[in-house]
């Protein structure tokens, strides 16, 4: 600091970083004044040794190990370790997806299942990472309180889950009934345990460590728990939502990677050294006829486009109902340039198929991002990948970090374009109101009617 107030105070012309000189500093004669790109580079470089200094109290992260299966080892001897590296995520990759479809048939609540374990593990992984890099392993309680977090935030969540769309299962549970009353109250006493328990354990000389992992703890709960839920809300709106957006990050991770290995030539972003721009517009464009397809093509079925409904006569999910106009054939007339080239005049197609548009170009052109930022983070803390669970892939979270992304799109596309309020909350609500309550509630909603000519006046005797 001495040092730069010297310079400072001392300008010399012409000097690199020296800054000018201000008016009335000195009488008479001409004083270069430093150009904007000089003082945009003195700030780079003074912020790089800043960086760079930072980056030295970071330690090295431990080389993971090797989790391929021999037989591929074997397998794949001969190939070069490019090759090797193909071979190994492309097999990977469909052994991934056929499991998701076997998933898929087995129906919503075991989808539900599948969020809440990739949760849990991508939040195992991030908070590893902050164990290993600030060597935390002997903080009391710290590991211990990490997960209670992480169950506190699951049963605050996913007890509102229980409320919006249990509703009939719990009216005959009392004891549910209670848990459901209370739930936020009940969510808050159990964080402020956690909470109090934090402050308890603080020890002499540890204080700002402690911090820097309660604060680690609590940014991984945002991303992981609350990002799950979505994509949970974005289920119960039809597996379609929920389908279609994923399968489009899949599919722009895929052909991303495929048009890059092979056709790559120009560096996309610095943080991913192996993104080209081949890469990112070929997946770009493959990804959007992709969700075009995958949408036309789920929208034809129950199964995929109606709501997720728990029916408690039969003790489980349903999805059955009358299509939405969104997932039923409208014509479209074509712009002059298409009627020329189709030669017809209207085209056929599911309104959901728009929409799909809009969301496979979200996870073509802004659901990479996700990648990048988690790019980013690996290398702001000397780590290839966030674990070795799946080789040639790294960790859940190296195959997760564009989807949270694309879970907030969709839950925010739906409640701004497609849903309306939602009636099944509104009853919810007025179910376990007082009798009383319901009854003036009734007797002004008959009135509202009454006067709009809905509801005819019942004849008095």
């Amino acid at each position: 600091m001495l040092e730069l107030r010297h310079r400072g105070g001392c300008p010399s012309p012409g000097g690199a970083g020296t800054p000018p000189p201000r008016e009335g500093e000195a009488a008479g004669g001409d004083h270069e004044t430093e150009s904007t790109s000089d003082k945009e580079t003195d700030i780079d470089d003074r912020y790089g040794d800043l960086d760079a200094r930072g980056d030295s109290d970071v330690p090295e992260m431990p080389p993971s190990s090797d989790r391929t299966p021999e037989i591929l080892k074997k397998a794949l001897s001969g190939l070069s370790s490019r090759w090797k590296n193909w071979w190994i995520r492309g097999i990977l990759t469909l052994t991934m997806i056929s499991l998701f479809f076997l998933i898929i048939y087995m129906g919503s609540f075991m989808l539900m299942l599948l969020v809440l374990g990739i949760q849990v593990k991508c939040f195992h992984e991030i908070i590893t990472i902050g164990y290993r890099v600030y060597h935390s392993y002997d903080l009391p309680w710290f590991r211990t309180l990490s997960w209670y977090f992480l169950l506190c935030v699951n049963y605050f969540f996913y007890g509102e889950t229980v409320a919006d769309y249990f509703a009939t299962f719990v009216q005959r549970e009392e004891q549910l009934q209670f848990l459901i009353r209370y739930h936020r109250f009940i969510s808050f006493a159990l964080y402020l345990a956690g909470f109090c328990m934090f402050v308890l354990s603080l020890v002499k000389k540890h204080y700002r460590l402690q911090f820097y992992m309660f604060a680690w703890t609590h940014v991984t709960l945002l991303i992981t728990v609350t990002q799950s839920h979505l994509v949970i809300q974005n289920l119960f709106e039809g597996m379609i939502w929920f389908l279609v957006p994923i399968s489009s990050v899949i599919c722009n991770d895929i052909t991303a990677y495929l048009f890059g290995f092979f056709f790559g030539r120009t560096p996309l972003i610095k943080l991913s050294p192996k993104k080209t721009w081949e890469g990112f517009i070929g997946g770009f464009f493959s990804t959007v006829i992709f969700g075009f397809i995958a949408a036309y093509m789920l929208s034809k079925y129950q199964y995929f486009v109606c709501p997720v409904e728990y029916r408690s006569d039969v003790n489980s999910f349903v999805t059955e109902c009358e299509p939405s106009e969104l997932f039923r054939l409208q014509s479209y007339s074509l712009p002059p340039f298409l009627k020329a080239v189709l030669r017809r005049e209207t085209v056929s197609l599911y309104p959901f198929q728009i929409h799909s548009i809009a969301l496979s170009t979200f996870a073509s052109l802004i659901g990479p991002f996700g990648g990048f930022f988690a790019s980013g983070f690996k290398r702001a803390f000397k780590i290839k990948d966030f674990a070795n669970t799946i080789p040639g892939h790294g960790g859940i979270m190296d195959r997760f970090d564009c989807q949270y992304l694309m879970a907030t799109f969709v839950h925010v596309y739906i409640t701004s374009f497609i849903r309306g309020p939602n009636p099944s909350k509104v009853l919810q609500q007025l179910l376990v109101l007082q009798p009383e309550q319901q009854l003036n509630i009734y007797k002004t909603l008959k009135t509202h009617l009454i006067e709009k000519g809905i509801l005819q006046p019942t004849l008095k005797m």
